[in-house]
């Protein structure tokens, strides 16, 4: 893998035709540290997120040793890159196959669910093993999130008691988790679900030994600057000690993007020009997926030499494919003299954009830079931090 100082060196050197994914493995090393200091419990890597194995390598020698695996294909991928690491099968809905290969070829012990019919079915799949982690999972609200996780998995309050006392019987140590949507935008969201898991611990009269509060934890985007992290972690620590298994259970969280957004880019050359409009060379069936199915704004830079002094204006993007549908509506904030030759970086991508490439229409060829320089937003230091501060959330 080719590496380049920065970007803007990169797209002045270079002058790729193709688009180019850049790599920051000092932000995701960044990131990662500061979960596995600063949160109070286990952080599990949501590998849904970004399944790259250079990207798990880095996450491990990180000291993220717990991953949150949803399929048989992630779990296979995790097991060969990092044979040492703790695998969770934290999909609530998975083949009775899958359960048995996890179970009996990886060592996976930990699976989660929230019917009765999931439970019996890893009960049989696994013979009546005797050291699973069951983890019940609760359907709680997602509003005060960008993206609901709400309507498709989760236990109903009436269900929870008789599964958490099935599960009970069934399982080593018993969990509870759940998940309050992506791109938590309040630490709030974490105050109720907790709420929730107390309710269901009193109501069904079981000891838990494991409270799993899930993913959620957000990047920050145009538009979308949340409270800094801290504040996060201070909630869910102060609403975990409040219950009456705190003295004995474990804390566990499973980010999946604030571990990786951080970690990619991409750089894309304009190809044409029509108005407001920008014809680039990736789009909705590469790594602009979300940017053109739910609207998402990620930050763009005008890569060029010297920087434009032109005022910014708003953009809309056209992606290279045939499809009318391969459109970013925005806006994207760029000079007003965005011309065809132009390149620009798309940021924060590290989280979903390099995980949802198709090859669609022929594109999706593109090569992969490692890149020294800072990522275009962070959570985790400098300025972008700093200004995120003034948004702290008061409980």
């Amino acid at each position: 893998m080719h590496k380049h100082h920065s970007a803007l060196g990169l797209a002045a050197a270079l002058r790729p035709v193709e688009p180019v994914t850049l790599l920051r493995p000092h932000a995701a090393r960044r990131a990662a540290r500061f979960f596995v200091e600063k949160f109070p419990g286990k952080s599990l890597y949501a590998v849904k997120a970004n399944p790259s194995p250079e990207l798990l390598q880095i996450l491990w020698e990180s000291g993220v040793t717990h991953y949150d695996v949803a399929s048989l294909g992630e779990v296979r991928l995790v097991a060969n890159t990092l044979p040492e690491a703790t695998l969770c099968f934290m999909h609530p809905v998975k083949a009775e196959e899958a359960i048995a290969e996890a179970y009996f070829t990886h060592g996976v012990k930990t699976f989660s669910l929230d019917t009765l019919d999931e439970l019996e079915k890893i009960v049989r799949a696994t013979k009546e093993a005797t050291d699973l982690n069951l983890l019940v999972r609760l359907r709680v609200s997602s509003d005060h999130s960008k993206l609901s996780l709400a309507a498709k998995f989760g236990a109903e309050p009436m269900e929870v008691k008789a599964l958490l006392q099935a599960a009970r019987q069934a399982s080593d140590a018993l969990g509870i988790c759940f998940h309050v949507g992506s791109q938590a935008m309040s630490p709030a969201a974490y105050a109720d679900a907790m709420e929730r898991v107390r309710e269901s611990i009193v109501d069904a009269a079981v000891t838990v030994d494991i409270v799993d509060v899930g993913g959620g934890f957000p990047s920050t985007y145009p538009g979308m600057e949340p409270p800094p992290l801290e504040t996060y972690f201070e909630v869910i620590h102060n609403t975990f000690e409040a219950l009456p298994i705190s003295y004995s259970a474990e804390l566990w969280c499973e980010p999946g993007r604030a571990l990786c957004a951080e970690y990619a880019s991409v750089l894309v050359r304009v190809e044409k020009r029509r108005g407001a409009e920008l014809y680039i060379n990736d789009g909705a069936y590469g790594a602009l997926f979300d940017a053109a199915h739910i609207g998402w704004r990620y930050p763009v830079k005008l890569l060029r030499e010297p920087e434009s002094d032109t005022k910014p204006m708003g953009f809309s993007f056209y992606g290279p494919t045939c499809d009318d549908l391969d459109h970013m509506a925005g806006p994207f904030e760029l000079p007003a003299d965005v011309q065809p030759g132009d390149y620009i970086e798309v940021g924060m991508l590290g989280a979903y954009g390099c995980a949802m490439r198709t090859g669609f229409n022929g594109f999706g060829v593109e090569d992969r830079v490692i890149v020294d320089d800072e990522p275009m937003a962070s959570l985790y230091g400098g300025e972008s931090r700093e200004a995120a501060r003034s948004n702290v959330v008061k409980l």
